[in-house]
C-alpha cells in the first residue's frame, strides 16, 4: 500500500518463500525514503507495527505505539526550546496514522475500538478498509456504515476533525470526506494492460482490480487526503 501511495519502492515486499515466517512482534519498524517529483523532494518516514493485535493476550498492546508517538513529539519540543537550536530540526513526529481495518464485513473489533479511542487523542487517524476487493460492493457499503456508527458511538474523532470546519469551504470539503471514511482501498504495485492502457492494479482470475479507478477502489481519495 505504501509503494502504491507514493509510486515508489519505499517498502520491500516479503521475499519469495518466506511468506508466513516473518517474525511478528510489537516492535515498530521505520523506513525513511526521499521521493522526488518535478524537482520537489519529500523526505518520507513510514513506521509499521507488525504483529499488532496478533498475540493471545492483547492487553495494553497499544502502549509501545502510543509511547513512540509521544516520544517523537517530546523529542521535537526539546529541540525547539534549546537556546542554540539547529537551523532545521529533524522532524520525526508522526503526522498521520492510517489505520487498516480488516475486511470482516461486520464491525470494529473491541481491540480496534480500545486502541482508536486512545490513538485519536494523540495523532490524526485515517481509518481505511484493507483488501476491499474481498468484499462485494453491498458488503463494503454496509461495513462502512457500521464502522461510521461505531466511531460515532464510541466518540472516536478521526481526521478531519470538526475543529477544522471554521471556514465554509473547508466545512463542505470535510463533510464530503467524512461521508466516505473509512476509504475502501486495494494496494498494488504492478502495472497491467487494460484497453491498450497501462494501469496500476491487481490481477485476479476474474479480471483486474484497478487501483486508481473509483468504480473499483477509493485509493485516489486516500492519496488526495494524505498528499494533496
Amino acid at each position: 500500500m505504501v509503494n502504491t501511495l507514493f509510486k515508489s519502492k519505499v517498502w520491500k515486499s516479503t521475499p519469495p518463500g518466506l511468506v508466513g515466517t516473518i517474525a511478528q512482534t510489537l516492535q515498530l519498524h521505520s523506513v525513511t525514503h526521499v521521493i522526488e517529483e518535478k524537482g520537489v523532494k519529500l523526505k518520507l518516514t513510514v513506521t509499521d507495527t507488525p504483529g499488532f493485535g496478533d498475540q493471545i493476550n492483547n492487553d495494553k498492546c497499544w502502549d509501545p505505539i502510543l509511547n513512540y508517538i509521544n516520544e517523537q513529539y517530546e523529542k521535537y519540543l526539546q529541540e525547539e526550546i534549546l537556546i542554540t537550536r539547529q537551523r532545521r530540526i529533524p522532524d520525526t513526529r508522526v503526522h498521520c496514522c492510517v489505520y487498516f481495518v480488516p475486511p470482516t464485513g461486520h464491525c470494529l473489533r473491541p481491540l480496534d475500538i480500545e486502541f482508536l479511542q486512545r490513538l485519536c487523542q494523540t495523532v490524526n487517524v485515517v481509518p481505511v478498509i484493507a483488501r476491499a476487493d474481498s468484499l462485494t460492493i453491498e458488503e463494503r457499503e454496509n461495513f462502512r456504515r457500521q464502522i461510521q456508527h461505531d466511531l460515532k458511538t464510541h466518540c472516536i474523532d478521526v481526521y478531519p476533525q470538526k475543529c477544522f470546519d471554521d471556514d465554509i469551504n473547508d466545512r463542505i470539503l470535510n463533510s464530503k470526506i467524512r461521508e466516505r471514511i473509512p476509504f475502501a482501498v486495494v494496494g498494488a504495485d504492478r502495472e497491467h494492460l487494460v484497453n491498450g492502457k497501462c494501469v496500476l492494479g491487481r490481477k485476479t482470475k476474474w479480471g483486474i482490480v484497478e487501483v486508481e479507478n473509483m468504480a473499483h477502489c477509493e485509493f485516489p481519495l486516500l492519496r488526495d487526503l494524505l498528499i494533496r
